[in-house]
């Protein structure tokens, strides 16, 4: 097979890579993904479902919830229909216009992501070391613009990646390493030089996430400052309990990304197996433990859903009698 390029881009096509040997086995292999992409849709489905209609949670930190929940929706329905296409119908082919899209939604989500946990680092700062002035500080309004924000910077930051792209004539081997498209692997394809791209890509991560990063850690210093100066046991534990979810969080998302960029720096020796888990790993597993950890870690979420299928059970039972 040999890319298809008609002296026109748009008819350009690649083609997506499943398990490299395992085809037979893709029918398999489907069922631990069809079950993990249900679940991390049912389960930020219910987180927003619950914010949404309790107004008792209707406060910053639930609202940022709500967006890390819908954000954790977006990749995950950004990488559904080629991975699931690969697994039940062998679908390996990719036009450059969708391929370029899906490049665009990935990566721009994985920074939303990135800048909604500094949101929420804030939000637990401010809660922890000036409680006085949380309401006046984290008003609706300020909320609003975060998330705006959020969104906006990593757009805009990303927008020119398809542009940059696009430029090119892909004269190497067509045959992408994943089942998604991803901008390092697809400027790698290129005849010739990426320079720009490997420059820009760079200054994308350094000034996101390296930057978000950097103040998540700065919030927790402060409030770590903050704990250690109160008196009462019980209290610190109390401040620091509010935290747990989001630090789980955050882990759950800068490990898998650490360990993908260890991988596929000093990792070339490993099976092309663990490269494909490692980049699964990194783009399902926040989505799918995060309602999880916020479930069973947050109270107030923990009770409320238990009171939605309670409900949801006596209308069953009512029905019935």
């Amino acid at each position: 097979m040999r890319i298809l390029y008609n002296s026109s881009l748009q008819k350009a096509t690649f083609f997506l890579t499943g398990f490299q040997g395992l085809e037979d086995l893709h029918g398999w292999i489907s069922v631990p993904f069809c079950f993990i992409y249900l679940t991390v849709i049912i389960g930020n489905l219910t987180i927003i479902h619950v914010i949404r209609t309790d107004v008792t949670l209707h406060e910053p930190m639930y609202y940022f919830l709500a967006m890390l929940a819908l954000t954790d929706l977006g990749l995950c329905l950004s990488t559904l229909p080629t991975v699931m296409g690969i697994f039940w119908f062998d679908a390996r082919e990719i036009g450059i216009p969708a391929c370029f899209t899906q490049l665009f939604f990935i990566h721009t989500l994985s920074l939303v992501e990135s800048s909604v946990l500094l949101s929420m680092s804030i939000d637990r700062c401010v809660a922890i070391c000036n409680p006085l002035h949380y309401s006046t500080v984290l008003t609706p309004a300020c909320v609003i613009r975060m998330g705006l924000s959020s969104v906006f910077r990593s757009a805009l930051l990303i927008l020119p990646l398809p542009f940059l792209l696009k430029r090119f004539q892909y004269c190497h081997s067509h045959v992408l390493a994943h089942a998604y498209c991803l901008h390092l692997e697809i400027m790698k394809l290129a005849c010739s030089s990426i320079i720009v791209n490997h420059i820009y890509g760079l200054f994308v991560v350094a000034c996101t996430v390296g930057v978000d990063s950097l103040l998540i850690f700065l919030s927790y210093a402060l409030i770590l400052r903050t704990v250690l100066s109160i008196a009462s046991h019980h209290e610190r534990l109390r401040a620091l309990n509010t935290c747990v979810s989001h630090i789980c969080a955050v882990l759950l998302f800068y490990i898998p990304m650490i360990g993908l960029s260890l991988v596929h720096r000093f990792g070339e020796h490993l099976p092309r197996t663990v490269h494909l888990l490692m980049s699964y790993v990194y783009l399902l597993v926040p989505p799918l433990m995060n309602p999880i950890v916020y479930s069973i870690k947050t109270k107030q979420i923990c009770q409320r859903i238990v009171k939605k299928f309670e409900f949801i059970k006596s209308l069953r039972g009512f029905q019935r009698d």
